[in-house]
């Protein structure tokens, strides 16, 4: 009877918890007015450019097979290694810090970007279930430099986290860069609507002398059980003299060349090279389409992103950086893999460590 008397209140606050806490993560209901005044929004949802690419059953087969057989080997075998923060840096040129999976942070001229912060350990609405976390946040949420703006490419749980959103309402003062839609999940989770700045794809927003424009990207949207309720878009960061893309989550498409001609070229660009599959050309691109698309933008230090942290789809977990850098030499591309945690001055960027070699 005592086991029972433990056991019952716990699921009793398990149940609690869901209830209130599962629902909350999901976010708010969007503003149809603000969604109506895009172009990309028709027949009820935001849609891509170009129209879906027809998949044939063998890219359903082959994912069938690697679920059920597949012996890639999916996690790190060692601990990551992490960088501690440090905050005696030069303030001045262009720096870039990735936390790990997307989160990163642009120090662009003296001016702190912060992009797509997620400290959760699992990316879902729920703590118990959903892919975890593969290494420690390499820096405390709340140690955190003081920041001038924090950009959500999207709203998808591996880039939109409701805790961290929270935290940095209540640990920061900057405002918040999002897509169309996505600012009703913010007012959601108590964000001052006076912090939360919405834009159109190629609509821009200028803070502290720094301008962040977003562009097109080919991807989806939701949190819940609608899709497509919410804008998702590519970055562009840029000050007097440096520019900085971020591809945020994205299948390869023309798009990239468009972008290229119109903001390029770049000093940087953060490219998603991870959760790739050949049944999900539309959302993902592969390590070598993510190189390609660093050159369509005519960008400068390649930095791959979307990786490491979290098993979102069935390579290897050190495929993405591997590739990337087989097909960066190809280019000839200089390429940044930093650790988690560590800083990377654009400016004087040294030879590749492959340090996720050793795992």
């Amino acid at each position: 009877m005592a086991k029972l008397r433990w056991t019952v209140p716990a699921l009793v606050g398990a149940l609690a918890w869901a209830v209130w806490e599962i629902p909350l993560a999901f976010g708010g209901r969007p503003d149809l007015e603000v969604m109506r005044r895009s172009p990309q929004f028709r027949d009820g949802k935001f849609r891509n450019l170009a129209p879906p690419i027809t998949q044939d059953g063998a890219a359903g087969r082959e994912l069938l097979r690697e679920m059920l057989f597949g012996g890639q080997q999916r996690k790190p075998a060692g601990q990551v290694p992490l960088v501690p923060q440090r905050l005696d840096h030069p303030a001045d040129g262009l720096y870039i810090t990735w936390y790990g999976h997307a989160s990163s942070l642009v120090e662009i001229e003296g001016i702190r970007i912060l992009v797509d912060p997620v400290w959760a350990e699992r990316v879902s609405p729920s703590r118990l279930i959903g892919p975890r976390r593969m290494h420690e946040p390499p820096h405390r949420l709340e140690e955190l430099p003081r920041l001038d703006a924090i950009i959500v490419s999207h709203d998808h749980y591996d880039h939109l986290d409701a805790a961290a959103v929270r935290t940095l309402t209540k640990t920061q003062h900057a405002p918040f860069v999002v897509p169309l839609g996505v600012g009703a999940h913010l007012r959601r989770w108590r964000v001052p609507r006076e912090r939360i700045i919405e834009l159109d794809w190629h609509e821009s927003t200028e803070i502290a002398g720094v301008r962040i424009t977003a562009a097109e990207a080919q991807h989806f949207s939701g949190r819940a059980f609608t899709r497509n309720n919410t804008l998702w878009a590519s970055w562009i960061i840029a000050s007097a003299n440096r520019r900085v893309f971020y591809t945020a989550d994205s299948g390869y498409f023309d798009g990239y060349q468009r972008i290229g001609e119109r903001y390029g070229p770049f000093d940087a660009s953060l490219v998603q090279v991870g959760a790739y599959h050949p049944a999900w050309p539309d959302i993902h691109m592969t390590p070598e389409e993510g190189v390609a698309t660093h050159l369509d933008v005519r960008g400068g230090v390649l930095i791959p992103v979307h990786w490491g942290t979290f098993r979102l789809a069935l390579h290897g977990w050190s495929d993405p950086a591997d590739r990337t850098w087989r097909e960066a030499k190809a280019h000839d591309i200089t390429l940044a893999v930093p650790r988690p945690g560590e800083r990377v001055d654009i400016d004087n960027v040294g030879p590749v460590d492959p340090w996720w070699q050793a795992l």
